[in-house]
C-alpha cells in the first residue's frame, strides 16, 4: 500500500528533499550538535535565547499542580524552570523526537533535581502519543521548523491541550527592519557556520539552521496556521526586531 506523502516533496534548509526524508536529516543534525547544542545556542544568540525563554516561561502562567509538555524540549532549558512552577503536585513531560538530545535533557533535570515531577518521552510532534485534553500547557520552543507537517503538528497539540490550555511557540522569525533584516543575514549566514565548524566540527548543521529559519511560516502566517487548526485568541510577540516571535493560543 502506497503512503499518501509517498510523491511529495518538503523543504530541509534550502534543499527539496522528500517528505518522508526530512525527519532523518533533522535527526541527523541534532544528533550531530547534542553534546555542545547549549554552547552554540549561547554563542549564535549572544546569550539571548536564555532571555526569551524565560519570557516564555513567564507568558505560559504555570501554576503549582498544573501538567505541561514541552516539546522539542531538548536539553531541558524550559523543563526545569516548568518543574520548579508546577510544584510537587505537578507534572512537566520533556518530549523530543531525538534521542541523543532527550539523553542529554534528561541527564539535566536529575541535575537540577527535578527527577521528582518530571517525565521524558520519545515523540513525533505530528501525532502525539497522549491522552485528549491531558495537559494545561504546551510550549514548543525552536522546534516547529524543523517538523515536516506543521499543521497536523498543531492539531495534534491542540487535541492534547486541555479547555482553556494554552501553546506556546517560541521560533525564529522574520526581522521587520529592513535594514536590519540584511544584517541579521550576513551574520547568520557567515558566522554561524564557522562557529559551527570550530566549536563542533559540524558547518552544515549550521548552514541548515539558518536556511530552515528562511523557510519557515512569517509571524502572520503562523498566526493563520494557528487560527485554522483551532486555537482561539491567538496573538504573537516579535523580540530582537522579529528575529524572533512568540506566539500565544488557547484552547476553546
Amino acid at each position: 500500500m502506497t503512503d499518501a506523502n509517498d510523491d511529495k516533496v518538503t523543504h530541509f534548509g534550502y534543499q527539496q528533499v522528500p517528505w518522508q526524508e526530512k525527519q532523518q536529516r533533522v535527526a541527523g543534525v541534532f544528533r550531530s550538535v547534542a553534546a555542545k547544542y547549549d554552547v552554540m545556542n549561547d554563542l549564535i544568540s549572544l546569550g539571548s535565547h536564555r532571555i526569551l525563554k524565560r519570557m516564555t516561561v513567564e507568558l505560559a502562567g504555570v501554576r503549582p499542580g498544573q501538567r505541561v509538555l514541552d516539546l522539542a524540549g531538548g536539553t531541558g532549558d524550559l523543563a526545569i524552570k516548568f518543574s520548579r512552577l508546577a510544584g510537587e503536585t505537578g507534572q512537566v513531560v520533556l518530549a523530543d523526537i531525538n534521542d541523543a538530545m532527550l539523553a542529554v535533557g534528561r541527564d539535566r533535570l536529575y541535575d537540577a533535581g527535578c527527577g521528582h515531577n518530571t517525565q521524558v518521552a520519545q515523540v513525533n510532534g505530528e501525532c502525539l502519543p497522549f491522552a485528549d485534553n491531558s495537559f494545561h500547557c504546551v510550549t514548543i520552543a525552536f522546534g516547529l521548523r524543523n517538523i515536516t507537517d506543521k499543521d497536523a503538528a498543531l492539531r495534534s497539540m491542540l487535541r492534547v491541550l486541555k479547555p482553556g490550555g494554552r501553546l506556546l511557540v517560541l521560533e525564529f522569525s522574520q526581522p521587520v527592519n529592513k535594514p536590519f533584516a540584511k544584517l541579521y543575514d550576513l551574520y547568520s549566514f557567515a558566522v554561524w557556520p564557522r562557529l559551527g565548524k570550530l566549536v563542533v566540527n559540524d558547518a552544515d548543521s549550521y548552514q541548515y539552521l539558518a536556511e530552515s529559519i528562511r523557510m519557515h511560516p512569517d509571524q502572520d502566517t503562523l498566526q493563520g496556521m494557528m487560527d485554522e487548526a483551532g486555537f482561539v485568541r491567538t496573538e504573537y510577540f516579535n523580540m530582537i526586531g522579529g528575529v524572533v516571535a512568540l506566539h500565544r493560543g488557547f484552547k476553546a
